[in-house]
């Protein structure tokens, strides 16, 4: 077993296949990151947490947010002290050594892949009644489990956000800022038309489903927790700027800007748009709806903005999938370099981007999305993503205490209240999960373990 606790030094990134081109600033950091962030989750996810807690789901935006801060603040300040493209699977290979590292950057493969494709599939979700009304065949908008064929429009929005990315990062990052400010505007809308009809007589019973995640007799998980684990999927994103470090111009700075910043804004579009959501019409009107706001709009009589709200967000929608498929592709090229990996996937192109990785990461995501529902892709997205942010405050609190000598570019206050903040509470979510979602994630681990003995561990860069 010698060798599963080799670490990495700090700031010893791998730069085999070139280095990428640093020509990002903080502006387009915080756009990444509410690009990122504001997505999926209050466009399409409010519906499936609607079903999950009733209108309790303000209080499983308000659970998921305070854990989410506690890693976003972890996230600050690894990522100004280690600006590397990893993120948590590089913090974890110098703080907790490789095995830890594997299965980081493994569950990382789980969340980044699944976001994207979650995202793709609730695009679908709003493009679908525009494409339909020109002729678009009904049985290639949905996967077989809906009872199509395939969702076409999901895998064709994938396609063009990869070519958006193989341009260059640069450009990418300029599309997106346009598109997260359609996206603030199209949410602003919104709140405008709904928050007026506010009747708190829409909130009573508050806590249908009770407090606890339990199975109802469906055997769907239900109550504030089990809505709170799916909905945690609103709120992450920001994880997606410390991808950018080594495309950073000053990220000793800028990363902890992105970062923070872009989570205090999210918090407060999230607090006006489910309020605005759960206020306006009985829950159960939009409960598990692929376009709830959309919906809401047309119960409340304006369908005029319901359709426009549908429109932008088929427009803005793309910026998630942009910030994610671009953070998955930079995990990849980190654990490419690393040996992890084949190394020639970590070629950098002629415009500065790993374009082989960016592409082989598209076709994978590009399958997930036309062929699975949106609930169960959430679910499991998320269990990768809680591992990671474990991950990332036990990295916290172990180099507080034995590096406590390394520059800080940002110190989080309260670091081990903070540390341990994410890690139980990322915990208390996980075990939130649905058990089948529980189920398919150690089954995923136990593939990604075997993979390490087999190939990975051999093939490290740092084997002796």
């Amino acid at each position: 077993m010698r060798g599963l606790l080799r670490r990495k030094p700090i700031g010893g990134a791998e730069r085999h296949g070139g280095r990428l081109t640093p020509t990002l600033s903080w502006p387009h950091l915080v756009a990444l990151g509410v690009g990122a962030i504001v997505g999926t989750g209050i466009l399409t996810l409010i519906g499936v947490g609607a079903d999950r807690a009733g209108p309790s789901v303000l209080l499983s935006f308000a659970i998921a947010g305070v854990v989410c801060a506690c890693a976003a603040l972890a996230y600050a300040e690894l990522a100004a002290m280690m600006p590397a493209a990893g993120s948590a699977y590089s913090y974890s290979y110098a703080a907790l050594g490789e095995i830890f590292a594997w299965v980081v950057g493994w569950s990382l493969i789980l969340e980044y892949s699944l976001v994207v494709s979650t995202v793709a599939v609730g695009w679908s979700g709003y493009a679908s009644p525009l494409l339909m009304g020109i002729g678009f065949p009904e049985a290639l908008t949905q996967g077989p489990e809906l009872g199509g064929l395939i969702n076409l429009p999901a895998i064709l929005i994938i396609a063009v956000v990869t070519g958006l990315l193989l341009l260059g990062t640069h450009e990418s990052a300029r599309v997106n800022t346009i598109l997260v400010v359609v996206k603030i505007a199209t949410l602003s809308l919104f709140v405008a038309v709904a928050l007026p009809q506010f009747d708190a007589g829409h909130l009573h019973p508050f806590m249908p489903y009770g407090f606890a995640s339990v199975a109802g007799p469906d055997g769907v998980q239900r109550g504030v927790m089990a809505a709170a684990a799916i909905i945690f999927f609103a709120f992450y994103g920001f994880d997606a700027i410390s991808t950018a470090a080594e495309e950073t111009k000053r990220p000793e700075r800028d990363l902890a800007i992105g970062i923070v910043g872009s989570m205090l804004a999210c918090t407060l579009i999230y607090i006006l748009v489910a309020a605005a959501a759960v206020g306006a019409v009985p829950f159960t009107s939009f409960a598990d709806s692929p376009e709830p706001l959309a919906l809401i709009l047309r119960d409340l009589g304006r369908p005029g903005v319901a359709k426009i709200v549908a429109t932008a967000a088929v427009i803005a929608l793309p910026t998630v999938l942009l910030a994610f498929l671009y953070g998955q592709s930079r995990i990849f090229l980190a654990m490419a370099r690393d040996g992890f990996l084949p190394r020639s996937l970590a070629v950098i192109s002629k415009r500065g981007t790993p374009a082989r990785i960016t592409t082989a990461t598209a076709v994978l995501v590009a399958i997930l999305a036309g062929l699975l529902p949106i609930g169960e892709i959430a679910a499991l997205a998320n269990a990768g993503t809680l591992i990671a942010f474990m991950a990332v405050g036990a990295c916290l609190i172990v180099l507080r205490r034995q590096r406590p000598e390394l520059p800080r570019p940002f110190r989080t206050p309260a670091a081990l209240l903070v540390g341990l903040g994410a890690v139980l509470g990322c915990l208390y979510l996980f075990v939130s999960l649905p058990v089948e979602t529980l189920l398919w994630c150690l089954l995923w681990n136990a593939i990604g373990v075997a993979i390490y003995f087999g190939y990975a561990r051999r093939q490290s860069a740092l084997a002796d």
